[in-house]
């Protein structure tokens, strides 16, 4: 079955691949996919290697040379090397004012007929208390862990 993908590599791409493994100095799965790209390269003159055979040689998937040719005939050399850089952090469920009442309220007595706080009942009583629309005991855990608080 052919390959969907084949990779054929510019003279300046190979120069740079070459480079870069020579070097060494980049993140083991850059070098990595570097190789996979020298070795997977089908223009004449060039390895040209089977999927098996590179993977026997660098101890990888054949899904993940799969994915390297694929990156790199449809986005280019540097997707197929480099991290992806992140397109947009994701944005805080809480703002400060909402934290420290979050705080304040893990501070404060339980409610009737509990013992203690728990995620959930604080997450519930934050919405309750019109704090936030809505808000998951993940959120309330990890903001209690991020302002290493001490309910106890």
């Amino acid at each position: 079955m052919p390959k969907k993908y084949m990779v054929k590599l510019k003279r300046d791409e190979r120069t740079q691949l070459r480079e870069l493994v020579q070097n060494g100095k980049d993140s083991a799965k850059a070098l990595t996919h570097a190789r996979i790209l020298l070795k997977a390269d089908q223009t004449k003159g060039q390895p040209g290697w089977t999927d098996e055979s590179i993977r026997d040689a660098f101890d990888v998937s054949i899904a993940t040379i799969e994915r390297v040719r694929q990156i790199y005939v449809c986005h280019g050399l540097n997707a197929a090397v480099k991290r992806r850089v992140r397109s947009h952090e994701r944005a805080r469920r809480l703002d400060g004012r909402q934290e420290a009442h979050l705080v304040a309220l893990a501070c404060s007595a339980p409610p009737t007929g509990h013992e203690h706080w728990t995620l959930r009942l604080l997450a519930e009583r934050m919405v309750t208390l019109e704090y936030v629309e809505d808000l998951s005991h993940e959120t309330v855990r990890q903001t209690l862990k991020k302002t290493n608080s001490n309910r106890g």
